[in-house]
């Protein structure tokens, strides 16, 4: 049985020094992306978007966690469609696959999450509830090291300096701005293409309908000159077999198909029978 709500919350906030508050938060994939980094180091964290807040920003953020996966031959389904709606049951489900996951590669050692997205924390996001970069006490006993919060980060590579940290959260702010442009025109892209082939589609129905069209015509000549023959040639005429052999031929059906009462394979076979040309 896998880990409680409770205990996963406090895994995962440790690890990842986050402040969630809800299982369902992980709806927006931020989470489950740098999990997966904390174990192989080189997903491109920079582009997960933590302050998700529309389906298709979480979906963008799962499509870079299935791309990590082919990458590592890590065969398990992302039921994406279900967790980007933030049920509790779905994320609570795949967290607890994750975690165990991870409790078998994790590689040990520090792991910066902070300094892994560049400082930034995570905002209100899926299902409420605001994040905060925080700690908090490692319950499960996993081999990890606390990393520093993103305030001492900030702060070392800074030497304390409040300007520096200034121009920091307005490259940050940049950057975020940025990633949100490029998940625009990314979904726009994908549109115009969804719209191009629903395009092509119609194009290649319209196609074959008219190449249906033609064939059938032509069939249909064949089947009535086939019928005009026979009803004229049924007293013994030389070429009776092979025109019934043809008109067999036109008539046959699969086993277990039958032709419709009144259907047009039925007229035909009538007038044959009867030595009557059919009508049309």
């Amino acid at each position: 049985m896998g880990e409680s709500r409770t205990e996963l919350l406090a895994w995962l906030n440790d690890l990842l020094q986050l402040g969630y508050t809800k299982i369902e938060q992980c709806g927006t994939g931020a989470a489950h992306c740098q999990i997966i980094d904390s174990i192989y180091r080189d997903l491109p964290v920079s582009k997960v978007k933590f302050n998700a807040k529309h389906e298709y920003e979480y979906v963008a953020n799962f499509k870079i966690l299935q791309n990590a996966f082919d990458k590592h031959k890590i065969d398990n389904a992302i039921p994406v469609e279900r967790l980007i709606k933030c049920k509790f049951q779905d994320n609570l489900e795949f967290l607890q696959w994750v975690k165990k996951f991870w409790d078998n590669y994790y590689p040990g050692g520090t792991y910066d999450a902070v300094a892994r997205r560049g400082g930034a924390g995570a905002g209100a996001g899926a299902a409420g509830g605001g994040f905060k970069t925080t700690t908090s006490n490692n319950k499960l006993g996993t081999p990890l090291k606390k990393a520093p919060s993103a305030t001492a980060v900030r702060a070392s590579r800074a030497g304390g300096g409040s300007t520096t940290n200034a121009g920091g959260l307005s490259r940050a702010a940049a950057a975020s701005s940025d990633r949100t442009a490029e998940l625009e025109a990314e979904y726009q892209k994908a549109l115009q293409d969804m719209q191009q082939q629903v395009m092509e589609a119609k194009l290649t129905v319209e196609q074959v309908e008219k190449e249906r069209e033609f064939y059938f015509s032509k069939l249909r000549e064949i089947e009535i000159y086939v019928q005009e023959q026979l009803a004229a040639g049924l007293d013994g005429g030389a070429h009776d077999h092979v025109l019934q052999h043809i008109s067999d031929v036109m008539y046959k059906t699969e086993d277990g198909f039958e032709i419709p009462q009144g259907g047009e394979g039925a007229q035909a076979e009538s007038a044959i029978a009867g030595g009557e040309e059919e009508t049309f």
